[in-house]
């Protein structure tokens, strides 16, 4: 059974190896993975296995009292991709984000990630712009703008 579990620095290693697997060149360092895990504004949930295994993480970073939230990553193991695992992480997300009086949410995805995509849409989330050539390869990234209002 997975669960979600607020992340600690403790699974910043299990949290990596998910991170540079999953976005190959365009992963994130230790460095900076470890600042946003300890950072006082973001807020990030691992999902564990039944061995409390790390097979999931999602990141958000709100400020209190500033109204704007920025889904900063999600990220789901091959193995459990597809079984809603995603969806959960950035429902939790946004739950988060409500708590903390967010009216409006941002993220940027890949342009050819058509799957993360549809799951934002499915939450009401619409594309506000486009940064051309934003990842390495020259892939686009989609910026999107939605309100935490599930």
């Amino acid at each position: 059974m997975t669960r979600l579990r607020p992340a600690t620095i403790d699974d910043l290693d299990a949290i990596m190896a998910l991170e540079t697997a999953t976005f190959d060149d365009d992963a994130w360092s230790a460095d900076t993975m470890r600042s946003e895990l300890t950072g006082e504004h973001g807020h990030y949930l691992v999902a564990v296995d039944d061995a409390d295994a790390v097979i999931g993480y999602a990141g958000l970073l709100a400020p209190r009292g500033t109204g704007d939230g920025d889904i900063q990553t999600i990220a789901v193991a091959p193995h459990v991709r597809r079984q809603g695992l995603g969806r959960e992480l950035f429902a939790a997300l946004l739950a988060e984000a409500r708590e903390r009086g967010v009216e409006r949410v941002f993220l940027e995805v890949r342009a050819d990630n058509p799957n993360a995509q549809a799951l934002y849409e499915s939450f009401g989330f619409e594309r506000i712009a486009v940064r051309p050539r934003y990842y390495r390869g020259g892939i686009d990234a989609v910026i999107m703008r939605g309100e935490p209002t599930r």
